[in-house]
């Protein structure tokens, strides 16, 4: 194997970004820990949150995070269970449902949020200049984008369902 094979930028890139998201993860994972949540379920708990009525298809909701079908619905599952997040069912296809995230499950999340974002501002966001987390947030976009086109799937508003919980 030729030496200018090991030295190529595009692996320490790669591995930069790894061993980045590695250790952002363990800073994180311990805070999940402290309010009784797994990092996929603050996930999903984020994504439910910052999405139009707070809810997304079952299938949009595996297309953003890193789990299958049958994965998401076992967290679905579970999160329903300790009433964070609960099932609504598609007015208009009844092959779909929604998983929605309750009252319950939004007061979680505002107990976790401030501790998070003061790990993220002292372990990422408050490592770089302003103009270098312009670069990185559209850089970290462009891979994401390409890398997983469903990564926003059922963001935008295409029906307006009206849901109390």
């Amino acid at each position: 194997m030729g030496r200018d094979l090991l030295d190529d930028q595009r692996l320490t890139a790669v591995g930069l970004f790894f061993e980045a998201h590695t250790g952002l993860n363990a800073r994180f994972a311990a805070q999940f820990c402290e309010h009784h949540l797994s990092p996929v379920e603050f996930e999903v708990l984020m994504r439910l949150a910052r999405s139009p009525g707070n809810q997304l298809r079952m299938t949009d909701l595996a297309a953003q995070t890193s789990l299958s079908t049958s994965g998401v619905t076992r967290v679905v599952d579970r999160m329903e269970r300790d009433g964070l997040i609960t099932r609504r069912a598609c007015p208009t296809d009844r092959r779909s449902s929604y998983a929605v995230i309750t009252q319950a499950g939004l007061t979680r999340l505002d107990e976790i949020l401030p501790g998070h974002l003061e790990l993220i501002e002292q372990w990422f966001t408050g490592q770089l200049r302003p103009e270098q987390l312009t670069v990185v947030l559209d850089a970290l976009r462009t891979i994401r984008d390409a890398v997983n086109p469903g990564a926003t799937a059922g963001t935008t508003p295409t029906e307006h369902v009206v849901v109390e919980v």
